[in-house]
């Protein structure tokens, strides 16, 4: 597995650095430096302590915690949300309360993860032309159809349909 030094500055005396719980953990747990309450139906930033600086090429993805979105309903608003590689400000996460009851951050909470990778910069080309596929240009949902709108067989499908 590939490993990128990744310096983190605390900007809260409280602030913890981000944890892998496990060996095969992709994601690094993030924890709340605030007591906040998120009413039902509600958003809101909640403050990490933790700032970051990740070499050009890498980008950090928040993404939500499958416990408290299956338990309580908490989610990332913008997930993945996007820690561009030049950013140098406090990490914030923006929950999101699904459910009808209030949840409750506490400092030292675990409320999101954040996982690493590589960003390409890939550079525009206009073109008159592109290339056809089997797919075309069918959208949401068209991924398992063909241009002759038979089903292709993926998941739990045959080529009969």
């Amino acid at each position: 597995m590939k490993s990128t030094k990744i310096r983190i500055k605390k900007i809260h005396p409280e602030a913890r650095i981000p944890l892998y719980v496990s060996s095969g953990c992709s994601g690094a747990d993030v924890f709340s430096v605030v007591n906040k309450d998120i009413p039902a139906k509600t958003f809101c930033l909640v403050n990490t302590g933790i700032a970051m600086e990740m070499p050009n090429g890498v980008e950090a993805q928040i993404r939500p915690r499958s416990g408290i979105a299956l338990k309580y309903g908490i989610t990332v608003l913008n997930a993945p949300g996007t820690i561009d590689s030049d950013y140098r400000g406090e990490i914030k996460i923006m929950l999101v309360n699904h459910s009808d009851r209030l949840f409750k951050v506490r400092k030292g909470m675990r409320i999101a993860q954040m996982i690493f990778s590589s960003v390409e910069r890939v550079n525009f080309v206009v073109t008159d032309e592109l290339k056809e596929t089997d797919r075309g240009m069918g959208g949401f949902g068209h991924s398992g159809t063909g241009r002759n709108g038979k089903k292709n067989g993926g998941m739990g499908e045959t080529q009969d349909g």
